[in-house]
């Protein structure tokens, strides 16, 4: 069955909206240059809040590791989302610590075969490219580029995901995850409950069909 990340979580309604609706992790952004932020003290009291079995993912861009290590312990983090140039090194060193979710942004050339560098991470995002944003940008991808990279380990399918077209990029890429931000807000940092909760049931429906 296809995972389902909500990403961009920045009240407590919308992490409930999203937990019951059965969304298996949710995405914290610490990045201070995304509309999404929100502040550890923040983060850290919905995380306390999360039911067992709910994995909190911080999405960090080009962040410091003792800072990241640092917000993962005061939040209660599962998991990190380096989301800008960080080197495969680096997810290395931190995935002593942590799972490691490496986003790479995809744009041509890109050759599926680039996730290799990052064979520590506990899974690849593939997200669209935007010049102006890291993540959240609605902008899609060739998903075919997502099937061929799972042959170098678990994939999380992100960039322009909607409750729309998420069957057809489940269906093409077949990946571990999908990662849905401003595909189901009302605007950025606001979930749209009817959109999240369309979605999530596409990813079900699509996932139980491609099981059978």
């Amino acid at each position: 069955m296809v995972k389902v990340k909500i990403c961009g979580i920045t009240n407590w309604a919308d992490a409930k909206h999203a937990i019951e609706d059965g969304a298996d992790l949710l995405g914290f952004n610490f990045y201070k240059g995304s509309p999404r932020y929100v502040t550890p003290a923040k983060a850290r009291r919905m995380v306390r809040r999360l039911p067992k079995g709910i994995s909190a993912v911080g999405i960090f861009v080009n962040e410091s590791e003792p800072k990241m290590l640092e917000i993962a312990r005061t939040v209660g983090l599962d998991q990190l989302q380096l989301s800008g140039e960080e080197s495969p090194a680096m997810v290395a060193r931190l995935g002593r610590s942590l799972r490691v979710i490496k986003a790479l942004r995809v744009r041509k050339p890109f050759r599926a075969g680039q996730v290799k560098s990052y064979k520590a991470a506990s899974a690849i995002l593939l997200d669209g490219f935007d010049r102006s944003a890291r993540g959240g940008t609605g902008k899609t991808f060739d998903w075919q580029i997502a099937r061929r990279a799972k042959r170098h380990g678990r994939i999380f399918l992100a960039g322009g995901l909607t409750p729309e077209n998420v069957g057809e990029a489940i269906r093409a890429a077949r990946p571990y995850a999908v990662d849905v931000c401003s595909g189901v807000e009302a605007r950025p940092g606001k979930k749209d409950p009817a959109r999240m909760k369309s979605l999530i049931r596409a990813v079900k429906a699509t996932g139980k069909k491609a099981a059978r």
